[in-house]
């Protein structure tokens, strides 16, 4: 059954699944809908698999599939907001969180800045920023991107979009993609989406992250396998995994690898003290910014708060 949590004055909905032993929070990629994922046979199958190791909580960003619409675009500090209320609204103390795509742009920064809250941290197919830099020459130009958000918004929902990112997959598996894009977000909402996670960029906050992290990324991915490898290098505790194929959701492709790596990773820290609740006088602060556009910047975690 979905629920809403409230999140300052807006209703964020999210339902919860499963009995396991531990709670693990799917922060979802660009949009989402709690609902539609489980009308979905291979969504589905994929969230019941889960379950069936943990207590699962999954939500829809704000702005987007059932919770409320708001307008302009979302900080990263308020969608971190939006976690904790879900989590209080679940009571749930303490969980592992999944983070998909641009989802782990928000969960990272979440653990690093609650590791209270936080007792481990998965991340598929996430990417530290969405355009290039110096330092991160793997990613598009700013340009390029602008050009491919426009492209976005002129076929968002149809069929053919849906075929594009399914990778030639056709048949009811497209009309199902499709429709959750439609049920998700409105074409100009995906684009203003979009646009906010060009400015993306959380490098900075990844030495803050100091919960065991598990970074999974499928070598043919269009995201740059590089792109995974320079995440997880700068996360302290980090292990990553590069899988074989190229599909771009988890819930396609050799997705029995992919869960076992997930729950062999949780189950394990599940079973030892690293589970356990961080010493209170070693908790991380992070500093967020938020500039007039809306647009988050993360500065580097201040040292150890004492």
């Amino acid at each position: 059954m979905t629920r809403y949590a409230r999140s300052g004055d807006v209703n964020v909905a999210y339902r919860v699944v499963g009995s396991g032993p531990f709670d693990l929070v799917f922060v979802p990629g660009f949009v989402s809908n709690v609902e539609l994922d489980w009308e979905d046979p291979q969504r589905a199958a994929f969230l019941t698999r889960i379950s069936e190791f943990s207590r699962l909580i999954t939500l829809d960003k704000r702005g987007t599939g059932l919770s409320d619409r708001v307008p302009g675009a979302p900080s990263l500090e308020t969608r971190m907001d939006d976690i904790k209320a879900v989590m209080d609204a679940a009571e749930s103390e303490r969980a592992a969180l999944f983070g998909l795509a641009d989802g782990g742009c928000l969960a990272a920064p979440f653990a690093a800045t609650y590791p209270e809250q936080t007792a481990a941290l998965v991340l598929y197919a996430t990417l530290p920023r969405y355009t290039r830099s110096p330092s991160f020459p793997w990613a598009p130009a700013r340009e390029e991107a602008e050009r491919g958000i426009k492209e976005l918004e002129r076929r968002w929902g149809t069929r053919d979009l849906a075929i594009e990112q399914l990778q030639g997959l056709d048949g009811e598996a497209a009309d199902r993609l499709a429709a959750l894009m439609r049920h998700s977000a409105s074409p100009g909402a995906a684009a203003a989406l979009a646009r906010m996670n060009l400015d993306i960029d959380v490098t900075h906050v990844l030495g803050a992250v100091r919960v065991p992290t598990l970074v999974l990324h499928r070598s043919g991915h269009p995201f740059d396998v590089r792109g995974a490898r320079f995440l997880a290098d700068r996360i302290p505790f980090a292990r990553f995994v590069e899988l074989e194929g190229s599909e771009v959701f988890p819930y396609l492709g050799d997705t029995e690898r992919l869960l076992g790596e997930i729950e062999r990773f949780l189950t394990g820290l599940w079973q030892t003290a690293a589970w356990a609740e961080p010493e209170r006088e070693r908790v991380l602060t992070t500093v967020l910014f938020t500039d007039i556009a809306g647009s988050t910047k993360m500065a580097a975690a201040l040292g150890d708060a004492r």
